[in-house]
């Protein structure tokens, strides 16, 4: 018999796992979260509070003597192969954080060990259903703006920097295994590859201007994609009042399409009939409402046999793309995706 529920353990109880949890509360409706783990007490206890969970502190007891069917794994990067590898031996069906992990040769292995199990192995990535994305691609397969041209992606980051406070962990390159463009700017990434196709390779530049990060705070990239266009992605961590940018912008022979930032959140199309701009959307609500999107969608595959919407395979794109760049900025050159 077809269970209709899915227990699920919060696996990290940090900001992300806030999100999370108000996605279940939204969106993911047929979702218990029945177990949560982090060594934090102080967000240990918190979650717990929330959720009416088991508390567990350590991954091995949660799995020795918890109750759920199911992980959702938010932890540093460099954590995440040891809890999932875990997780996939207690046969238990895993929604991973994105990225996979801290380097290439993690998620390889990552990806092995999924293969090994007959349970589900999802990475979470919250853009695969922002609703003005997936609208811009239909708006572009029907001929909106002609023939596609190039495509320009903007990501700010607002950090706060207090000196007197332990550097976060994602400033740690041990840890988060990049800076800005890894981190973050992969919830740009994934658009553009939905948008514009696949990305085959890169240039860039980065730098470094936020105290402590040992990654890097700004990068610009040029991307080719496969199929011939071109694009640019500015990934950028800000510690003051900046001023408003695309999210994107889409450019074809016949018109465009914007995707603005701020509270509008609106897809704008503009062409031969609508030279003033049409707004198609208002985009706020959905992009909120896509952390509880991503984890359906996992609930759903799990419960239900539904197709995912990403594969891990195809979630390796944006992780191999900032690390595509990595390898640009110390050889100048252009280098490969995949």
């Amino acid at each position: 018999m077809k269970e209709d529920r899915l227990k699920i353990a919060l696996i990290g109880c940090g900001g992300i796992a806030q999100e999370h949890w108000k996605g279940i509360q939204r969106i993911a409706t047929r979702v218990d979260v029945t177990v949560v783990v982090d060594t934090n007490l102080e967000s240990l206890n918190g979650m717990a509070a929330a959720t009416n969970a088991e508390p567990f502190s350590e991954i091995g007891l949660a799995l020795e003597r918890g109750d759920f069917d199911a992980v959702d794994i938010m932890l540093p990067h460099d954590l995440h192969e040891s809890a999932a590898l875990d997780c996939f031996n207690a046969h238990k069906h895993v929604l991973l954080e994105k990225p996979m992990a801290h380097d290439l040769p993690s998620a390889e292995r990552i990806l092995e060990a999924s293969k090994k199990v007959d349970t589900v192995f999802m990475i979470a990535e919250q853009a695969q259903y922002w609703p003005d994305v997936l609208k811009a691609r239909e708006l572009m397969n029907d001929g909106a703006i002609g023939e596609v041209i190039s495509a320009n992606g903007n990501f700010y980051d607002p950090v706060s920097v207090d000196s007197q406070a332990p550097p976060p962990w994602r400033y740690s390159l041990a840890s988060s295994g990049g800076g800005v463009t890894i981190d973050g700017g992969a919830h740009w990434i994934r658009p553009l590859r939905m948008m514009m196709g696949e990305i085959d390779e890169v240039i860039g530049v980065a730098g470094h201007h936020i105290p402590r990060m040992e990654g890097e705070s700004w990068s610009r990239m040029l991307l080719k994609f496969e199929s011939g266009t071109v694009g640019t992605l500015i990934c950028q961590n800000v510690a003051h009042v900046a001023a408003p940018a695309d999210m994107f912008r889409i450019t074809g022979t016949m018109g465009e399409l914007q995707i603005t930032s701020g509270r509008q959140g609106q897809l704008i199309l503009y062409n031969n009939e609508n030279p003033r701009g049409r707004v198609i959307m208002n985009a706020v609500e959905g992009k909120i409402n896509s952390y509880g999107e991503e984890i359906k969608d996992f609930c759903e595959v799990v419960l239900d046999g539904k197709v995912m919407a990403a594969t891990p395979e195809f979630s390796l794109g944006e992780m191999r793309t900032a690390l595509a760049l990595y390898k640009s900025i110390k050889s100048g050159s252009w280098e490969k995706v995949w």
